[in-house]
């Protein structure tokens, strides 16, 4: 097996092949290829991330994403890579607190209204108004009154924002109990990210069962043409930003769109949008 020198190659394509024709030799190479090209691809989309927010500015659009998901299931992550290079003057990340004393006496919907896209704008939604339709019934931070409330309305809600001129892009992302467990132990044993562990994650794998519960329930009774939920397989964090971001690329005729070498081709393995037929979901 020949060993690696940078200092041999004089360009990226030349270290590129080496890698690709001895990857089986060796699983370093395999790993140092698959993250190059994960990063290749990457810097592709975020490039067709760009031309979209100078669409979404020049027409005067409001685009809201929704990431929900497991604790631990990768958001966080992917929208870093959504923001990383795009205009933070026409762009924002929404992660609200848990509501004030007032807010708990207002409209659960109040305070996410006044974090909706004004026109021009792109916002990410780091967890939403779903928090009620899963996180609260589970933790005992809301009441059945005000759960059952919150699930009649919520749909209303969302048809006024679509009637309104508001794209709402609601994903979903999936990780299997034990891949949930092994991100837990890594924040624990990470100390720059452990304060991502909450008590709300503490509770994440003894309560699993009830989790899926509710999950099935938003799904059911939240999923629909106008803002239809979107599933997303975060086993692998890495393809997941990937066909997330090629997700959302899809849904707009933006300027620019075909002129990249980038791939938009979404992965139907990863991304899949709910559909009501199917019986139990282990999300």
């Amino acid at each position: 097996m020949k060993k690696l020198n940078i200092t041999d190659f004089t360009k990226t394509d030349e270290l590129y092949d080496f890698l690709l024709e001895n990857q089986d030799e060796n699983p370093l190479y395999k790993k140092v290829l698959m993250k190059y090209e994960y990063e290749t691809e990457l810097l592709k989309l975020q490039s067709q991330l760009v031309n979209l927010q100078n669409w979404i500015l020049t027409e005067k659009k409001q685009v809201a994403i929704i990431f929900e998901g497991r604790d631990a299931s990768g958001k966080g992550g992917t929208i870093r890579r959504f923001r990383e290079h795009l205009n933070p003057r026409s762009m924002r990340v929404v992660a609200l607190n848990k509501p004030t004393e007032v807010e708990q006496n207002q409209w659960y919907f109040n305070r996410y209204i006044k974090e909706l896209p004004n026109a021009g704008e792109l916002v990410f939604f780091d967890r939403s108004w779903y928090n009620r339709a899963v996180v609260e019934p589970v933790m005992g931070f809301c009441t059945e009154q005000q759960y059952e409330q919150f699930m009649v309305q919520v749909s209303e809600f969302e048809h006024m924002l679509y009637e309104s001129g508001t794209h709402i892009i609601k994903l979903w992302f999936s990780v299997t109990k034990e891949e949930q467990q092994s991100r837990f132990d890594s924040r624990l044993n990470n100390p720059l990210k452990q304060w991502k562990y909450s008590p709300v994650d503490a509770k994440g794998q003894e309560l699993w069962d009830e989790f899926s519960y509710h999950i099935n329930q938003m799904f059911t009774r939240t999923h629909n043409s106008f803002a239809p939920w979107i599933i997303v397989n975060a086993n692998n964090k890495n393809a997941a930003r990937l066909e997330t971001i090629r997700h959302v690329l899809s849904l707009f005729n933006y300027d620019g769109k075909f002129e990249s070498d980038a791939d938009l081709m979404v992965d139907p393995n990863i991304i899949q949008r709910y559909y009501r037929m199917v019986k139990e979901i282990n999300l």
